[in-house]
């Protein structure tokens, strides 16, 4: 006897009826064609299941998401982290790059204050680590979250702009740089002219999060110990 055809989705692919399948088909969609195109209908064509099915294991497209950046997470190797609080900081925010270079589409995601009180436990490890570090330096918990939020916006946009800039690269559309600037109006962008591009370029991340946390850092007033 023939096998019937799959009701959705593509003929022949058997229907997903677990959480960690309907995880990997997303990331696939996603990594296809990034986390705004994704809906629970595309992704029930995807699986080959019907939307009430997926909504078992699922409550809406925030929530998938969020198992997704879980999930992401949770599979990050963990750095050893310094005992010196300076370097925890910096060794913590690297990691959290590293997460967000490897699965840009998250950073667009957790671009927003608040975030952290969305993931699971498991998963703030990055966030406990910097705001950990801070505190042994001296910081105030007030403090402490303004040394992370300053980490963290410095770091979403590092990853943003580059992430942005090598998607508009590999569709053959990268934004021109100029080499007909007035100097008598910009003399100093007229003499960097078209080498802006390759300055750019250049991967200064490290260097720069550590003059930012140095800065961070020595900005927190230390508080009284008891």
């Amino acid at each position: 006897m023939s096998r019937a055809p799959a009701p959705h989705g593509r003929t022949g692919r058997p229907p997903l009826t677990s959480r960690a399948q309907i995880l990997v088909a997303a990331r696939r969609l996603i990594d296809q064609d990034g986390w705004e195109k994704l809906t629970i209908r595309r992704l029930a064509t995807e699986t080959g299941v019907g939307a009430t099915t997926l909504y078992h294991h699922i409550r809406n497209k925030d929530d998938l998401l969020l198992l997704l950046l879980n999930q992401h997470i949770q599979q990050i190797e963990r750095p050893r982290l310094p005992s010196d609080p300076r370097e925890r900081v910096v060794t913590a925010a690297t990691a959290m790059h590293d997460a967000l270079t490897a699965w840009p589409w998250a950073a667009e995601v957790l671009s927003a204050d608040g975030f952290v009180g969305l993931l699971d436990e498991s998963a703030m490890w990055m966030v406990e680590a910097i705001v950990a570090g801070a505190h042994d330096h001296g910081c105030t918990p007030e403090q402490s979250v303004d040394v992370f939020r300053g980490i963290w916006y410095f770091t979403v946009g590092e990853v943003l702009v580059r992430a942005n800039s090598a998607r508009r690269l590999g569709e053959g559309r990268p934004f021109a740089y100029r080499d007909d600037l007035d100097p008598s109006q910009v003399p100093h962008l007229a003499a960097i002219g078209v080498r802006w591009g390759a300055l750019a370029a250049r991967d200064l991340y490290p260097q720069g999060l550590r003059t930012l946390v140095d800065g961070l850092l020595a900005r927190a007033a230390p508080h009284e110990v008891g």
